[in-house]
């Protein structure tokens, strides 16, 4: 992940993006979504052999902590403020 990205760095890179912008505003079920697109397309690349080994490994970093941070991350899983 260095200064010149391929274009499937970049297309991961803008999902990223956009579950972190999601995430901030609290957008529970985008950020959801954008995660799981994330590790479909990551999957998919990586399956495709297009990333390189040291790319691999740097996302599968970011893959295994936002599947910790989005644990219980949903609407579905709050409490309602009146219970």
């Amino acid at each position: 992940m260095g200064l010149f990205k391929t274009k499937y760095e970049r297309q991961l890179d803008s999902l990223l993006g956009s579950l972190n912008m999601n995430m901030s505003n609290n957008y529970k079920d985008a950020a959801r979504m954008d995660f799981d697109e994330f590790e479909k397309l990551f999957e998919e690349l990586k399956a495709r052999g297009v990333l390189k080994e040291k790319t691999i490994a740097a996302y599968e970093s970011v893959l295994s902590v936002y599947k910790e941070k989005l644990k219980g991350y949903s609407h579905k899983d709050q409490k309602p403020y009146w219970h």
